[in-house]
């Protein structure tokens, strides 16, 4: 451990590893100074400062996880209708697929961009403004989200 420390303030400052973890290894899931020490630990004597980051890199490792299940249709409609019954201004009772935000449900245009923006968070998508007017019930949004994660079932 000391030598650990010693070599931080000999040869750099915590700052410049974690910019060098950072910017060379940047799924770096170990502090830099713990990565230091387990060099230190396998018995490197001296690190000079452009040696550091290469160090850091070869020492961490990592593991890619994916980013999820794969959505299908009844995923999409259930996250959809409950995103639309959570709405405080949406009631629960009133929401089908094929209910008008306007017509069926009372909603005004600035709630319609509220729904949008809530199911663009829910998903992690972006609708354009051109997209979102055209989207005025929960089915055509259900069907937007497949089409643009290319679910069909």
């Amino acid at each position: 451990m000391a030598t650990a420390n010693r070599l931080l303030e000999r040869f750099a400052s915590r700052q410049f590893h974690r910019q060098a973890a950072s910017l060379l290894c940047p799924r770096t899931t170990q502090r830099p100074s713990r990565v230091i020490v387990n060099v230190a630990a396998t018995g490197v004597r001296a690190l000079s400062s452009s040696q550091a980051p290469l160090l850091l890199c070869a020492t961490v490792h990592w593991r890619s996880y994916s980013s999820g299940r794969p959505l299908t249709l009844k995923t999409v409609n259930d996250r959809v209708m409950l995103v639309l019954r959570l709405f405080d201004k949406i009631d629960p009772e009133k929401v089908k697929s094929s209910s008008h935000f306007i017509n069926d449900l009372g909603l005004d245009s600035l709630d319609h961009v509220e729904i949008i923006t809530a199911i663009e968070e829910e998903f992690g998508i972006e609708i354009p403004d051109g997209d979102s007017e055209q989207l005025m019930t929960p089915g055509h949004i259900i069907q937007y989200i497949c089409d643009k994660e290319d679910i069909y079932e």
